[in-house]
Order: structure tokens, then sequence, then C-alpha cells
């Protein structure tokens, strides 16, 4: 980096120095790993480093700082989420809902996107239209790398017809869709090289706002796509397919190649689809980080430099804890490996993990392991601070108690005749197991207010078919959003524990609401110059942000987000000063 400012706690006023070369004796933290385990509560990391199968996770905890009270961001969305990380901020201020959302300051897109948002005219002032960052908005969202007509998944697996459009008729880029910037920007501007790996192209978001049509603040993105069709996993000549086949041990038995859960490949199912193929997917970003590691770009094709900020995020435990399997013929219902079972979840209200779910920690922590000591066979471990973390949780933990209830009792149902033309017959409504409704102009918010009142009364239970918990408008709305804010949902709604509004037999859990499973995340801080440290303090992850320039001598303030919100630094850690 060219050069970093430093920090000193002074009667309890954070004072940034001016640039300067640090001194011969500073302790040096000069990169951060950033992993988000998708899905991850703090009660499973206390349950498997307790328990004894996630070794590598118990072993940093032994030099780091183990944040038992995080709250991840509300809605807990992984766009939201990963957001959150990277740029200090709330939605109120990232300006960032779901990856599924609406905002009346935008135009719809030109095309057509592949999850079925219509294109259309634009004006000025803009029309309003739901906004879509996820598969979507790929080339082609069948194939691993997005129909990208070079390279293996990334920016440029990204179809600018299918974004929607600002008051210009410019596409917004899943960048510039985020209002603030993000500590790849800061970093990046800094002369540090950055690098992230996800699970969609769309979440290059995590740059943040950068000018033109290029995100110039992530060095090496990857982004290879999750909704892809498995059954393309070998088949597409790209350097992720051919030279990051993850290591053996890391995966299935057999490996990935083939797959190793041919029948959801045959069924043309994605890789959420399966217990054993989505290890291979994550394996694949394993191996981009590792090649990163060693100083190259992520498919190891190219010298470049080991990032200044760099990481990914896993999949595998979030499918393990919702999914259930669906490619067991009738006549072997047994079909999976002895060591998996046909539902995910958890098997009681203390997350003891099902068969499958523990499968995909194990492989999370064996993935942990070989980062660790590709760090350490490289010199980096001690100069690398590692921070493993969520974007989301999941919901609920005691797996009997998911409900699902979809139309013709989810709130956007009961409102259907309320909600825009644009959302309501495209691409749905935002509901998983929170609801976010905007509604017609043409409608009055205190009396669809009513009619979701009248169909979940308080007494009897049996009555409320829409399983409401709370129900969120008007002024309450200002804990949330900011007043007038284009994309803040006139109706937010937080179901009964257990309730998801999607009618879905293929899951036993869901995240997005405000439930304390759908919040409460782990988060570990670790480094080989740590004391191990349990804080209690509730933290948010949105702290990650200013801490992860704090650590790097760079300053907080410098992200809109802190100065907006107020987000300090995670306490109890010990900075780079």
């Amino acid at each position: 980096m060219r050069g970093k400012i430093f920090l000193t706690v002074l009667a309890g006023t954070l004072l940034v120095a001016a640039w300067s070369v640090p001194p011969a004796h500073a302790w040096s933290i000069k990169r951060v790993l950033l992993i988000s385990i998708d899905g991850m509560h703090e009660l499973d990391y206390l349950n498997c480093s307790k328990g004894g199968y996630c070794p590598n996770l118990a072993t940093l905890g032994t030099t780091g700082i183990d944040y038992r009270a995080t709250s991840t961001s509300t809605p807990s969305d992984s766009f939201p989420g990963l957001t959150a990380l990277v740029t200090g901020g709330s939605p109120r201020t990232m300006g960032v809902n779901y990856d599924i959302a609406y905002d009346r300051a935008l135009n719809p897109p030109m095309n057509d996107t592949g999850n079925g948002l219509k294109g259309g005219p634009c004006t000025s002032p803009p029309s309003g239209t739901s906004t879509e960052y996820d598969e979507g908005i790929d080339l082609d969202q069948t194939l691993l790398n997005g129909g990208a007509p070079s390279g293996d998944g990334g920016v440029n697996s990204i179809d600018p017809n299918r974004l929607v459009r600002d008051g210009n008729c410019d596409p917004v880029y899943p960048w510039n869709f985020v209002r603030v910037n993000s500590v790849y920007g800061i970093i990046h501007g800094a002369g540090g090289y950055t690098a992230w790996a996800d699970k969609h192209p769309s979440y290059s978001s995590i740059g943040g706002p950068s000018a033109g049509i290029t995100d110039s603040n992530v060095d090496d993105y990857f982004g290879p796509e999750i909704n892809s069709d498995s059954a393309n996993y070998l088949a597409q000549g790209t350097g992720a397919t051919r030279s990051l086949i993850p290591d053996k041990e890391l995966v299935p038995p057999n490996g990935c190649n083939p797959l190793p859960d041919q029948a959801a490949a045959s069924a043309d199912d994605d890789y959420t689809g399966s217990f054993q193929n989505i290890q291979c997917y994550d394996g694949i970003k394993v191996n981009a980080i590792i090649n990163e590691i060693g100083g190259l770009n992520h498919d190891g094709t190219a010298k470049t430099s080991v990032p200044n900020i760099f990481g990914m995020n896993f999949q595998a435990v979030s499918i393990g804890q919702k999914l259930i399997y669906q490619h067991c013929p009738t006549s072997n219902p047994n079909c999976l490996p002895s060591t998996y079972s046909i539902d995910g979840g958890y098997t009681d209200s203390i997350g003891t993990p099902s068969p499958s779910l523990l499968q995909e920690i194990v492989f999370v922590d064996r993935s942990i392991g070989m980062m660790v000591n590709a760090l350490k066979n490289q010199g980096l471990y001690d100069s690398t601070l590692i921070i493993i973390t969520a974007k989301h949780g999941q919901s609920p933990v005691d797996s009997k108690r998911y409900q699902a209830n979809g139309s013709p009792n989810d709130p956007a149902s009961i409102l259907s005749s309320c909600l825009p033309d644009s959302e309501l017959n495209q691409i749905g409504p935002t509901e998983d197991d929170v609801a976010l409704l905007w509604l017609k102009s043409s409608c009055d918010t205190a009396t669809e207010v009513a009619a979701l009142e009248a169909a979940s009364p308080a007494l009897p239970l049996s009555a409320n078919i829409a399983g409401i918990g709370e129900i969120f408008s008007g002024p309450s709305m200002a804990l949330y959003y900011n007043p007038g804010d284009s994309r803040a949902p006139d109706i937010l709604i937080t179901p009964n524990i257990g309730v998801t509004y999607s009618n879905s037999t293929k899951k036993l859990a869901e995240h997005g609401g405000f439930a304390h499973d759908d919040v409460n995340v782990m988060m570990l801080l670790s480094n080989p110059r740590f004391a191990s440290a349990v804080i209690s303090t509730p933290v948010q992850t949105k702290q990650v942000a200013p801490s992860i320039l704090a650590e790097l001598a760079l300053d907080p303030t410098s992200l809109q987000a802190v100065i907006q919100e107020g987000t300090q630094i995670l306490p109890g850690l010990p900075l780079n000063q």
C-alpha cells in the first residue's frame, strides 16, 4: 500500500494522523481475509467448536475474539447482509433492502430479465420499478460463468440491458445501486489490491459506487452463478471449471469430476438443490482464495499481488440448514450417501445438526483450514486478520417449527389489488420469512394495514391465517428507513417464528426476517497475536467495515455510512497502531 493512516485512542477520542511510514516496531496487519459462512449462527459455532467437528474454527478461536451477541442487517437478506459488512451501514443508508426489491425513482430495464422483470419504457421522472440484483441479470443464468463472452464469471457476465435504469436512462450497475462507499473503494484508493468471490455476478455490488460502467474498486471479482444448471459444471470450457476442481479431501469422496450428485445434475437442478454439489460449487471459490494467497488471480492464470482485502461466501451451511432433498427415486428413498440425510436442518431446539448439515459444517471448516495453511505456507499468517461471520442467519433453528405459508394466505396475496403491476405481475413481492410491500399510489396504507390485521387477529391463534407477528407502517417505518426514501416499503411485516411466505416443500428454514435465528450470527476475528476473548456486548455486522479500515491503519470515518450512522469499531479489538 502507498501509505497508512495510524489511529490512536486518547481520552475516548479517535485521532487520525497524517499519512506516514509505520515505525519499525509496529504491529502490522497487512491484509484482511473476510469470510461469510452464510447462515452460520453463533449457536452453530459454539456447538461445533465445543463438539469437535470444526477443529479449524476452534483453533482460530484460541487466538480470536468471539462476539456472542452479533446481529446482521435487517432485512437479513444476503444482498444487504454483504453490503453492510463492507460499508458500515444499514439498509436505510445503503439503499439496499433485498436482491429483489422496489424503487420509485428508477425505471425498468430495457429488456426482460431472466427471472421475469419486464423491460419497459424509460421516463423522466422515472416511473418506478422492481429492482433485481440476482441471477436474472446474467447474460445466461443457466451457465456457471453467467454466459460471459470471455472469462469464468464476474462483472462481464452482467447484461446491461437487463439492469434497471436511472432518470437519464443509464443502466444502474450493482456497485452503483449502493448509495454509500465501501472499504473496497477506500483500500483500492489507498493503493491496495482487492478481491472477492460470491454467488452471483451481481454481488459485485461489494465494491460500492464507481464511475462509469466498470467496477474500479474490486481488482479481481469472481462470481460463479450458484443458480446455474449444475449439469453445466464441466461443460463450459472456462478457467473456473477446468483449473479449479476442488481437492478430493475437501469435497465428497469421489471429487467433482463428475459431480457427485448426478441425480440433481440430471434433473437440471442448480447447486442449491444438492447437499453434495453445493460443496463442489463452494470449492471453486475456495481454490480461488488459495490462488490469491499465492499471489495469483482467482483462476491461477496470472501473477498479481496478494490482496489487502479479499474473501468469499460459503453457501454450503445455508443449504444444509434448509434443504429437503428432492432427487431420491421412490425405488430408492435412501439414495444419499449414509453420512447424509434427506432433511437438512436441525434435530432439536438446541441446534444439533442433522447429518446433512453436519457434513456442510465439516466441509466449511476443512476449507478454512486449507486457507489458514496456505497463509502459513506463504509466510502471511501473522500479518493477516481473519474475520469469519455471516451475511444472515436462518430461521427457525428448531426445524419442527417451520411453516410454509404462501398464497393465498401471505400478505402480498391478501393485498394483491394494491401492489404495483410492475411487482405483482413480474418477479413477485419481496417475501421470505419477512414481507416488504410497496403499494400503488392509489391505495391507502392505513386501510391495507387494517386488512392485514383482520387476517391476523391476536386471538384466537388459529384465525391468524397469515401468521403475522408484527406490522410496521407509517411512523414506525422510521425505525428502519428515512422518511421519503424512494426504496422504503410502505409496509413491513415480520411473521411468527417459523412462518415463511413461500409454500415451499423444499425447505426447512429461510432468512430475510428479524427473528433471533435470522439475525444472530457468528463473528470471530482472529490473528496469532490476539488473546482469546469472548465479548457479549451486542454488536452488529456493519461494525466490521470500520474495524477493517482501523486494522489496516486507514481512516474508518472515510466511510460515508460510518459518518451518517455513527457506526463504531468493534469493542475489544486490538488496533494496528
